[in-house]
């Protein structure tokens, strides 16, 4: 089994009226499919009321973002599945839930995660 980051920005949802609550209404569908094949890892959104901040070795905080992240946004889902094909059949079943295309990335192997 491997790891895969599903994603979209926020910006992308293409929303009509009562869209929002029919996107939720069917994301949360396939959140349910996914937990039940056993491949769900975890997911949500991202909170854009909260500022990021960067956290440094000695525990000095600072505002703000590393500039290539700087528009981190929207939802996220990590699942565990046997093959890529795999991955991108359930980022399929999310995009339609979403209402919009999703980014596909693999996780590197690492046996200690």
């Amino acid at each position: 089994m491997a790891k895969y980051l599903i994603s979209f920005p926020s910006g992308e949802m293409q929303l009509g009226p009562g869209g929002l609550a029919a996107a939720a209404e069917e994301s949360h569908a396939v959140v349910r499919e996914a937990k039940a094949a056993g491949v769900w890892v975890f997911g949500g959104g991202i909170d854009e009321s909260v500022p990021p901040v960067r956290v440094a070795a000695d525990g000095t905080v600072t505002p703000g973002t590393y500039p290539q992240t700087a528009r981190l946004e929207g939802g996220y889902t990590v699942l565990d599945v046997p093959t890529r094909e795999v991955a991108l059949e359930w980022a399929a079943r999310i995009a339609a839930a979403c209402r919009c295309a999703q980014e596909v990335r693999a996780f590197q192997d690492d046996p200690e995660s």
